[in-house]
């Protein structure tokens, strides 16, 4: 993988859930929405000053989110919600924003 470039594509393990159960709520209160489903499909990561990560996350019916995640190297810190992308659905290919 290239430094600061983007990983291959990987389906959601269980430490990814976490990720996006942790910042779910960033994410509601920056949408206006609640999300009754939010079920981590797949992701990519960025090593950085610590690890983006870009996880598909399925919200109900064919409605997907994309959410951009930071990951401090410091382990007591809670990852943070840097971005997302709205109205996608199963087959959009996870990028970087």
């Amino acid at each position: 993988m290239i430094p600061g470039g983007l990983s291959e594509v990987k389906s959601a393990t269980p430490e990814v859930q976490e990720i996006a159960d942790k910042i779910k709520s960033q994410l509601e209160e920056q949408t206006n929405e609640s999300y009754e489903e939010f079920e981590a499909v797949e992701y990519k990561t960025q090593v950085v000053a610590g690890v983006n990560y870009y996880i598909k996350v399925h919200v109900g019916e064919n409605r997907y989110i994309h959410i951009k995640a930071f990951r401090s190297l410091q382990q007591n810190e809670s990852p943070r919600l840097l971005g997302y992308q709205t109205d996608k659905n199963r087959d959009d290919e996870l990028t970087g924003f």
